[in-house]
């Protein structure tokens, strides 16, 4: 079907997604080669190192992330507002201008790699600084592209209608920006500086994109199966509070070995479990209305008012896998009790994987079918053959390789801190213990798996809206 998007926002978002998913997949390739080298050292050796594969899978990770964020804001906000984004043509400059950037960055991660100890590195290859390693040059550039994206947030609302939904992302995209800014600078201190960095870390990505997680929710749902707009917004706001309110206090669970005082132990570990609970809310709440409407349609004879099967079974997942990953992954290791002896093991890497996959990917993903939808002109949107491997194959490998990380997390535990005391040889005599490397087997087994899901889904989204057999 031809393109049948009447606003050059939403033409500039599928831009956005196309470079996103495209990210993505470098992603899963990245993460496959780094779990290869795990396990089998001499894999690429002196060819492409692991320290480079697991810092572009790492980054990648983010800023697909990132671009399919500001790819869903500028789908929604001429829905939401009635009118065109304004400043549409220099939003596609800061398009432009960021996508050859962290082109440059890709490449120069994978070509280039290490350089001298002196600013020059700092400046042009890698700042050194575990999750946010773009060169200072890169960092200042995705800066002044963000502040320029707020500035095309804030003046779409002024001049268009302003609902529940666009106020809360005006809102949000002021933390977005203004959090990004605080890993920028350096301190002698390195906990000053773990300290600052860990606002970037946390709150810009478990506060900030949380909320938008939320506001994505909230459009998508109403558009979905038309729920109702007070009750989504009404979520969105408790979200807010609850975000910001224990996503702060929240954040000192990372605090435990920088130098803070102990309160922050009992602090970060209660707050932290209740940044889940708004979304998981507002779900349930819609899920239960608009159940019991269905009930009625039935008996009045009227069929399901689900407009897009596919995005709606993705925005679910996202309900779950964010309770789960971000929840109970994220709780049960961070309790100061327990930290100690799980700091700095799988455990970590098994609630990294379940919490960015089950909070942002699953969201993101539904967006994209609702692109999908919407650029194809499509009225009802049915789940495909496709689209059921994709999802199923995705779910089932992700989730996997959180179980096989946690099991070789318990191996590390045992052997490496309860057992021999968290010395360097119980580390290294922890990397041979058997259920660490089947664990690490069993992770590469599932990250082939979702990689196979990733091509299912790539292929869905570009054949969807073309098969007529399941579009209405």
């Amino acid at each position: 079907m031809a393109n049948q998007l009447k606003w050059e926002g939403q033409q500039l978002a599928t831009w956005y997604f196309t470079v996103a998913v495209v990210l993505f997949g470098a992603q899963l390739l990245m993460g496959l080669i780094a779990a290869t080298q795990f396990l089998y050292p001499s894999f690429l050796f002196e060819i492409f190192d692991f320290s480079v594969a697991r810092m572009v899978h790492i980054n990648a990770l983010v800023v697909w992330m990132v671009y399919a964020m500001v790819g869903a804001a500028y789908w929604l906000l001429p829905e939401e507002t009635g009118i065109e984004v304004v400043g549409i043509k220099l939003a596609k400059l800061g398009f432009i201008v960021l996508t050859a950037a962290v082109t440059v960055v890709v490449l120069v991660y994978i070509l280039v790699q290490i350089g001298p100890a002196d600013e020059t590195t700092i400046w042009f290859i890698n700042e050194g600084r575990e999750y946010i390693e773009a060169p200072r040059w890169a960092d200042i550039g995705i800066a002044v592209v963000l502040v320029g994206f707020l500035g095309h947030v804030f003046a779409t609302a002024i001049k268009g209608k302003r609902t529940g939904i666009v106020t809360v992302l005006m809102a949000d995209m002021i933390a977005l920006v203004g959090l990004y800014l605080c890993g920028m600078g350096f301190t002698d201190s390195i906990s000053m500086d773990q300290f600052w960095w860990w606002w970037v870390i946390h709150l810009w990505v478990e506060a900030t994109w949380e909320v938008l997680v939320g506001v994505f929710a909230a459009f998508g749902l109403i558009r979905i199966i038309g729920a109702n707009r007070d009750i989504v917004e009404m979520w969105l706001w408790i979200e807010v509070a609850m975000l910001f309110g224990s996503g702060i206090l929240g954040m000192g669970h990372h605090y435990f070995w920088i130098g803070t005082p102990e309160y922050w132990w009992e602090i970060g570990a209660l707050f932290s479990a209740l940044e889940p609970l708004p979304l998981v809310a507002m779900f349930i709440h819609v899920t239960y209305d608009w159940g019991k409407e269905q009930g009625i349609a039935k008996a009045e004879g009227r069929g399901s008012a689900i407009a897009n099967t596919p995005a709606l079974a993705w925005f679910f997942t996202n309900a779950f896998g964010n309770f789960l990953g971000a929840g109970i992954w994220g709780f049960f290791h961070t309790l100061p009790q327990v930290n100690i002896y799980t700091h700095g093991t799988q455990f970590t890497s098994a609630h990294g994987h379940l919490a960015f996959f089950g909070a942002y990917a699953t969201i993101l993903i539904g967006i994209f079918y609702i692109a999908v939808q919407g650029t194809n002109g499509i009225k009802t949107l049915k789940m495909t053959t496709d689209g059921k491997w994709a999802i199923s194959l995705i779910n089932i490998g992700v989730f996997g390789m959180t179980v096989a990380l946690t099991v070789s997390g318990y191996g590390q535990v045992l052997v490496e801190r309860a057992m021999m005391g968290a010395t360097w040889e119980a580390f290294f005599v922890s990397q041979d213990a058997l259920w660490f490397v089947q664990g690490l087997g069993w992770r590469l087994v599932m990250g082939v798996v979702t990689l196979a899901g990733f091509v299912f889904l790539v292929k869905d989204l570009l054949s969807t809206g073309k098969n007529t057999m399941h579009v209405k």
